[in-house]
């Protein structure tokens, strides 16, 4: 036998140890073994009740805390429902539980018209064979024609030779779909706009009518045919509801509730992730009441409730005994997180060491109040009497304070932290469409400038396309256009001819994708700036007509140019970091708990790819080529 390992004097050994304690070499349980084999010794059989103390007491299972189990507890919560909304700087209006919260913030108008032309021919399309469906059930499917044929109503081909309407013609997809529908369908859009214009417009004005009697039947389906199309888009009424920010391209809006006498209001200041919840809104404590507004009526209670406590249970949750195998279905063990990782960490020690330390207790609440858990007795099995208190309960400033599912309290006074709970009327799941428009915002060093790229643009169809590919297309319509405008006739200016290889160019030019955002100074105000939309010329070689100014396309970038005065669009310098900033619009799709399908128009914003370059450059010298030459020239 191994001298090192077997001792053949034990009494001289322990002598020694009062003299030189030394760590043991062994740790086993067993102090000679007979064997290597040790499944039988792993398999803890019934039969060998002592080798299970000895194991139990090896893995500290019989070392007592003095902690006794919870076996009946008693709580009082006060709860509130929120009662007030306020989107924006708008004016303040009931709660509304009817619809999802997410939708309630983020509608947004639908498109319907862009540099004097129409927008979403997809949805205008859809709006008109509604009504003459509901004009087929009624009966009055004569009256087709009319409606086909009303200036109001009517869908017109663009003219490939006006310069107006090149920018419907520049897209193959657009034009093709304009001269399918021409004659042949009906802008239901123009019917409902009409008819919420004013309550004294009709649908059958305009339209020769056979009998009074069709005036009552039509006036009953223009207001179903309202009805519809509200409930088929959920989108702001005339921009009232709408809690878009374009100075600082993100929602922002506010809720209140009554509490103990007053009111506690909540402000949500920078949403724009796409995903709602708790987080997003803060206490507002310099608010003390949201406004005059009548809101919803309060509803306010207390209750106590006692109960057994019950402990949780999750998958993969690691079993107090150590010869009980867990679920398999959730590894904890298998997570890998780094050393940022610090959610994953928390999961993780949540998971596997204070996974028991929880219980249970069912409380049910509706959707859109506030819960406030004024008391929590706890009695063991001791028969002790234990009151708990909030775990993140202090100071709001104490920065070792802790809490989950809490709010923050705004402002950095010395104030009570705020423990209540709040359910907010939310869905799990949203069904994001492919982007109707994409906007990026880059900083261009080279340029010194803040540029407004406009990646994809809603077109005429509904659809969206890149917006450089767009730009070309539109940009080699206009110089189609204007060939065309030269060889029949038009007068040219007299421009000595040029002989010269090369010429002088004062300003390269850009893609008609990338729109300018100046810095100005804000008003009274030397040293804080902002950024205000600018635009660029469309220089077309041989045009005698003074350049054009390059609008947007984009709706999001367009504010303020389709209003009968246009107005200036400015936006935050500070919104734009250095890494950029990334805008899509999209459709949105969720379902509400009384199984209503609600679909509006969403933004979302994150954070961009870098900085851009334009290739912006003045003072150049090029070389001439030929649709120049016969420009100067006069061919």
């Amino acid at each position: 036998m191994n001298d090192f390992i077997a001792i053949k004097n034990i009494q001289e050994v322990i002598d020694r140890k009062v003299l030189l304690p030394t760590v043991v070499l062994w740790n086993r349980l067993e102090g000679r073994p007979r064997t290597k084999n040790f499944i039988r010794a792993l398999r803890a059989e019934v039969r060998d009740p002592l080798w299970m103390l000895c194991k139990q007491w090896q893995t500290g299972e019989f070392k007592g805390d003095d902690a006794g189990s919870p076996i009946f507890a008693k709580v009082h919560m006060a709860t509130t429902e929120l009662t007030k909304y306020q989107p924006g700087d708008a004016a303040i209006q009931n709660f509304d539980r009817s619809a999802p919260l997410e939708a309630i913030v983020e509608q947004r108008p639908l498109p319907y018209n862009v540099q004097q032309h129409i927008l979403s021919l997809d949805i205008r399309l859809l709006m008109g064979r509604q009504w003459l469906k509901y004009l087929q059930s009624a009966g009055l499917s004569a009256l087709k024609t009319q409606y086909l044929q009303h200036p109001s109503y009517q869908i017109i081909e663009p003219d490939p030779a006006s310069r107006s309407d090149a920018f419907l013609t520049a897209h193959p997809a657009v034009w093709q779909s304009f001269s399918a529908m021409a004659g042949r369908a009906m802008d239901g859009a123009n019917l409902y706009f009409y008819l919420k214009a004013d309550t004294q417009h009709h649908a059958y004005d305009g339209i020769t009518l056979t009998s009074d009697g069709d005036k009552t039947t039509i006036d009953g389906l223009a207001g179903k045919f309202v009805q519809w199309y509200e409930q088929l888009f959920y989108q702001p009424d005339q921009g009232q509801n709408d809690a878009w920010l374009p100075q600082q391209l993100e929602y922002q809006f506010a809720v209140s509730a009554p509490q103990h006498g007053a009111e506690k209001t909540m402000t949500a200041e920078e949403y724009y992730q796409g995903r709602l919840d708790w987080y997003n809104l803060d206490v507002d404590p310099a608010r003390e009441s949201l406004g005059d507004g009548n809101g919803s009526p309060p509803v306010e209670g207390k209750s106590t409730l006692s109960f057994f406590p019950t402990a949780i249970q999750f998958e993969g949750m690691p079993n107090t005994r150590w010869w009980t195998f867990e679920e398999g279905k959730t590894n904890f063990g298998d997570i890998k997180p780094d050393t940022t990782d610090i959610n994953k960490l928390l999961l993780m020690e949540f998971g596997l060491v204070y996974a028991n330390d929880w219980f249970l207790v069912p409380f049910q609440l509706p959707v859109g109040s506030i819960a406030d858990v004024q008391g929590l007795a706890v009695t063991n099995v001791f028969g002790e009497r234990i009151w708990v208190t909030a775990s993140g309960s202090g100071s709001d400033e104490n920065w070792q304070r802790w809490a989950m599912y809490n709010l923050s309290v705004k402002g950095s006074n010395d104030v009570r932290a705020d423990t209540s709970l709040l359910l907010l009327p939310t869905v799990p799941k949203i069904q994001e469409g492919k982007p109707l428009e994409e906007l990026w915002f880059v900083r261009d060093e080279v340029a010194n400038m803040v540029w407004g790229i406009e990646k994809n643009i809603p077109l005429i169809t509904g659809r969206s396309k890149p917006g450089n590919e767009a730009g070309r297309e539109l940009f080699s319509r206009l110089e189609s256009i204007l060939d065309g405008e030269i060889e029949g006739g038009l007068v040219v200016p007299d421009i000595p001819e040029a002989s010269a290889a090369i010429r002088y160019q004062l300003m390269q030019g850009v893609p008609e994708n990338w729109i300018p955002m100046i810095p100005v100074h804000l008003d009274n105000n030397n040293r804080e700036i902002q950024l205000q939309r600018a635009s660029m010329p469309r220089i077309i070689l041989g045009d005698p007509n003074p350049p054009e100014k390059i609008k947007p396309r984009t709706v999001l970038l367009r504010q303020g140019l389709d209003q009968q005065t246009p107005q200036p669009y400015f936006l935050h310098e500070e919104e734009v970091p250095r890494a950029g900033i990334q805008v899509t619009q999209a459709y949105q799709r969720t379902r509400w708990n009384n199984g209503q399908v609600f679909c509006w128009l969403g933004v979302k914003k994150q954070t961009g790819r870098g900085e851009g370059s334009s290739g912006l450059a003045f003072d150049r010298v090029k070389p001439v080529n030929q649709r120049l030459r016969r420009a100067l020239r006069g061919q």
